[in-house]
C-alpha cells in the first residue's frame, strides 16, 4: 500500500514544476552562475532591486506586465509577429525571469552577457504594424515603455504581496536601480524614482489602444494557453491575480471583467494565497533559489 505524499514531497515537486516552467530544464547551471561569488555584480547585497526581484510575487508581476505591455500597438506588433506566445506561454515569463536574474544577481560579466543577448535579438525585431507604422525593438521610446511597464508591474506587485514591501525610499531607490538597466539596453532617459515612473506612465496613455492583437493575445494567454491540466492550473492561478491588479482603464481595453466585490473579496487575497504558496514551495521566498 502506498503511502500518502509528504508535506516535503508536494513542496519538491512545486518548486521542480515552477523551476521547470519558468527557468527551464538547465535550472542549476543558471543558479551555480548567479552564485559565483568570484566577480563583483551591478548591484549591492542591499539594493532594492534584489529585494524585489527575489521575492515570489515576481510571477505576477510578470504576467501583470505582458497584458499592460500589448496595449501598445507597436510593442503588440512586434510580440505577434517575432514571438511564439501562442505556443509557448510560459516562454516569455521565463525570458524575463532569466534576464532579471542575470542582471540583478549575477556577476558583472554574466550580467553583461545578458543585456548583450537581449540587445542582438532586438536587431532581429522590425516590421510594419497592421496601422500601417513600422516599428522596431530597437526604438528607445519603445524600450523604455516596456522598461517602465515592467518596472511599475514589479513594483505595485510587490507592495501588494511581497513579503517585505517597501517605504517610499526603498521604492525610489528600486526605481533607480532599474534605470542602471535601463541605460545599459540603449533608453537614454529612464525614470529614477517613483513619481518619474508613474509620470512617465501616464505620458504613453494617449499612444495606447484596445487592438484585436491585444485582445487576442490576452484572451489566448488567459484563457486558452496550451498547456496540460497540471500546467494549467499554476498558470491559471497567477493569470488571474495578475488581472486583479491591473487599472480600471487596461482592464476595459483588455475586455476584461471587473466586478468590485471579486477583485476585494476573491481575487487579491488569491493573488496573496498564490504569492505564500510559491513562497512555501522554494523555502525562502527567494526566485533565486529555485526560479531564477
Amino acid at each position: 500500500m502506498s503511502s500518502l505524499p509528504s508535506r516535503d514531497d508536494i513542496r519538491l515537486a512545486l518548486a521542480d514544476a515552477l523551476r521547470s516552467r519558468v527557468v527551464g530544464p538547465d535550472a542549476d547551471t543558471k543558479l551555480a552562475m548567479l552564485n559565483d561569488a568570484s566577480e563583483p555584480g551591478w548591484f549591492a547585497e542591499d539594493r532594492p532591486i534584489r529585494r524585489v526581484h527575489a521575492d515570489a510575487s515576481m510571477f505576477i508581476g510578470g504576467m501583470r506586465a505582458i497584458l499592460l505591455q500589448s496595449l501598445h500597438p507597436l510593442a503588440m506588433a512586434g510580440v505577434a509577429q517575432h514571438s511564439d506566445y501562442r505556443n509557448d506561454p510560459w516562454g516569455r515569463l521565463q525570458r524575463t525571469a532569466d534576464f532579471l536574474a542575470a542582471t540583478s544577481f549575477g556577476s558583472d560579466r554574466v550580467a553583461q552577457q545578458a543585456v548583450d543577448r537581449v540587445l542582438s535579438v532586438h536587431t532581429r525585431v522590425h516590421g510594419t504594424a497592421a496601422d500601417g507604422r513600422a516599428y522596431s525593438a530597437q526604438d528607445p521610446h519603445l524600450l523604455l515603455w516596456v522598461h517602465v511597464v515592467e518596472i511599475d508591474s514589479f513594483l505595485h506587485v510587490h507592495q501588494l504581496f511581497g513579503e517585505s514591501p517597501l517605504d517610499q525610499d526603498g521604492r525610489d531607490a528600486y526605481v533607480e536601480d532599474t534605470a542602471v538597466i535601463a541605460r545599459k539596453l540603449g533608453i537614454p532617459s529612464p525614470p529614477t524614482s517613483e513619481k518619474e515612473l508613474q509620470d512617465q506612465l501616464r505620458s504613453f496613455r494617449p499612444e495606447l489602444a484596445s487592438t484585436r492583437n491585444s485582445r487576442d493575445a490576452a484572451k489566448y494567454l488567459l484563457l486558452q494557453p496550451p498547456l496540460s491540466l497540471p500546467e494549467r492550473v499554476p498558470y491559471s492561478l497567477i493569470a488571474t491575480a495578475a488581472i486583479a491588479t491591473l487599472p480600471r482603464w487596461a482592464r476595459a481595453d483588455l475586455r476584461l471583467l471587473w466586478l468590485p466585490l471579486t477583485e476585494r473579496f476573491a481575487l487579491r487575497p488569491m493573488g496573496a494565497v498564490i504569492t505564500r504558496t510559491i513562497r512555501w514551495a522554494i523555502g525562502d521566498g527567494k526566485l533565486d533559489a529555485t526560479a531564477d
